[in-house]
């Protein structure tokens, strides 16, 4: 082989580099965009109920069934959500269904503005996924390439809806397959990441402001947060089976409507027992837990039980923003016992918690990193891994294929 010989593979890398650019401008763009529009939508949907109309929450129970049969009668292939997003990453099929963005986008403002115990990831996931297969058809994106496209959709949907655009690239590698980090679309989904971003802030939204982490690492110190991430990861494993059971015991309930119903009077009565802040995100919750001030000890099994509820009955939504609060909540709680700040535990439990529920540790890392400064990121690395090794090898993403077991 030649000394130049090198050089010889010059254009097709640029070529390479040229197509990865291209798939994240093209999953970026609309993850962007779309992400935008809907938290201005969010936003607004929760301020009309916490400003004029909490007394709507009584109407859970009608909105459930609305929300159900319009999936039921009128989703089609959407119904399967992000698992079916997964699903086409690993066996192309026939696409994900344009009306997933509509749908997932407007049945979540209406489950918020009803108080559902729901987030927006799911909905960010969906409606990128969704927007960027109907670019790939209007533009013949076939085979590996569409495949790439899909992968840095799911990139950019979560980097732009939480404006964490490496932690969103992270996770799209890392959440298709448990115990293995996919690389074959890593430029294409840190472009299209961190161009869904830039698009939120660009166009004005300003994401919340969390305080920067500082703390002194020691021995004594790192074994009380292992304590905490085996808690951690048992909180993670706890939401992923009541989800799975209430999921299969609503399916006994031939019409699917119904089951929407009974989800929605469980959460109304569970608002009427817990309090209003448990409603939508919870962030009067979470931002106790953060600030360090007293939660009560049993407040993340309350967010955790609704959550699991909603989901397990068809309710659409995202599980990530309430598994932030669960975490957040039973970090605080466990403060306290541990001896540890509770703050610091806070934010840790924060992240924690989702990394075991959906089986990403690293991407969990880099989001502290992202949200809290790199102050105690040793800490929240070991809490992470804790809590993935502990949390099974389940999780919220059904259709997640496992490559390597956790342990025996």
């Amino acid at each position: 082989m030649s000394a130049a010989s090198p050089f010889v593979r010059v254009r097709p890398v640029a070529r390479h580099i040229a197509t990865q650019l291209a798939l994240g401008a093209v999953a970026g763009v609309p993850a962007g965009v779309g992400a935008w529009a809907f938290l201005e939508l969010l936003d607004w949907t929760i301020a009309l109920r916490e400003d004029h109309a909490r007394w709507i929450v009584w109407f859970l129970p009608f909105g459930g069934f609305g929300l159900v049969a319009a999936y039921h009668h009128l989703g089609g292939r959407a119904i399967r959500g992000t698992g079916l997003v997964i699903e086409e990453v690993h066996e192309p099929t026939e696409g994900i269904p344009r009306r997933m963005a509509p749908f997932i986008v407007v049945a979540t403002a209406i489950a918020h503005l009803f108080g559902a115990s729901v987030g927006r990831e799911g909905t960010a996931l969906q409606m990128s996924a969704s927007l960027s297969d109907h670019a790939a058809r209007l533009l013949r994106i076939r085979g590996v390439l569409r495949r790439e496209l899909l992968v840095a959709s799911l990139a950019g949907g979560f980097g732009a809806v939480f404006g964490v655009p490496v932690a969103g690239a992270v996770f799209a590698l890392e959440v298709q397959t448990v115990g293995r980090l996919r690389y074959e679309a890593v430029l294409a989904c840190f472009t299209a990441s961190f161009v869904g971003d830039s698009i939120v802030r660009g166009l004005g939204y300003d994401h919340t402001l969390l305080a920067a982490v500082v703390v002194d690492v020691d021995w004594w110190l790192a074994l009380r947060i292992g304590v905490a991430g085996v808690a951690f990861g048992a909180a993670a494993a706890g939401f992923v089976w009541l989800a799975h059971r209430i999921k299969a015991a609503s399916a006994r309930i031939s019409y699917p409507p119904i089951r929407g119903f009974v989800g929605g009077s469980v959460m109304a009565v569970g608002l009427a027992v817990l309090g209003h802040e448990y409603a939508s995100l919870s962030a009067p919750l979470v931002g106790d837990a953060l600030a360090g001030n007293p939660v009560a000890g049993l407040a993340w099994l309350g967010k955790l039980a609704l959550t699991a509820v909603c989901l397990g009955t068809g309710i659409p939504g995202g599980e990530v923003t309430p598994l932030f609060v669960t975490g957040a909540l039973l970090g605080a709680a466990l403060a306290g016992p541990l001896g540890v700040p509770a703050g610091l535990l806070a934010a840790i439990g924060f992240v924690a918690v989702f990394g075991g529920a959906a089986n990403t540790p690293i991407a969990c890392t880099l989001l502290f990193i992202e949200l809290y400064g790199s102050g105690a990121m040793v800490l929240a690395a070991l809490a992470c891994a804790v809590a993935y090794v502990c949390s099974g090898h389940a999780g919220i993403y059904t259709t997640q294929r496992i490559a390597l077991r956790k342990h025996p």
